[in-house]
């Protein structure tokens, strides 16, 4: 029964096998759970309206866990704007809390332009960061469209697509 680079020998047992590849099972099913998250980002405008909104985490949503994340979003702006402007920094890290779900923020230099907001379960700083980042890169594009009017709601399927590139790749 010797393995020879991690496969088994012909002479291996029926069991060895067997054993092998539950084991194998086994690693894609925990790699599948980890890579479930919860993620809903939101743009919010200036006056406090969603100008976007996407479920962009790969875990299964419900019409009540989606009403929930809005809900905490929307609670979690009233700390935003009192905290941003006492903080320099644009990443405000774990603003507010709820059960496992964390929000972070995104705020532009001077509170000019809209607040990105993520709740997410997700521990990668360095890649939430990354997102708001080139998420604001995204809004500054839509922002130079002349048809566009700041403020409003954005309805581009181009952005909703690369949004969405993005969570994939960060969150």
């Amino acid at each position: 029964m010797e393995r020879e680079r991690g496969t088994l020998s012909p002479q291996a047992s029926t069991a060895d096998k067997i054993a092998r590849s539950h084991t194998i099972v086994e690693v894609r099913v925990l790699a599948c759970k980890v890579m479930a998250t919860t993620a809903c980002f939101i743009i919010v405008s200036r006056n406090d309206i969603p100008i976007y909104e996407a479920e962009v985490g790969s875990a299964m949503k419900k019409e009540e866990a989606a009403h929930q994340h809005q809900f905490i979003l929307h609670a979690a702006l009233d700390i935003v704007q009192d905290l941003a402007w006492t903080m320099s920094a644009m990443f405000l890290k774990a603003m507010d809390r709820f059960n496992d779900l964390v929000v972070s923020v995104y705020v532009t230099a001077g509170h000019i332009l809209p607040i990105l907001m993520l709740l997410h379960d997700s521990r990668n700083e360095d890649g939430i960061k990354s997102f708001f980042q080139e998420v604001h890169e995204l809004y500054i594009k839509i922002l130079l469209n002349p048809l566009y009017l700041p403020g409003s709601r954005i309805t581009s399927s181009h952005f909703d697509t690369k949004v969405r590139a993005l969570a994939r790749k960060y969150l």
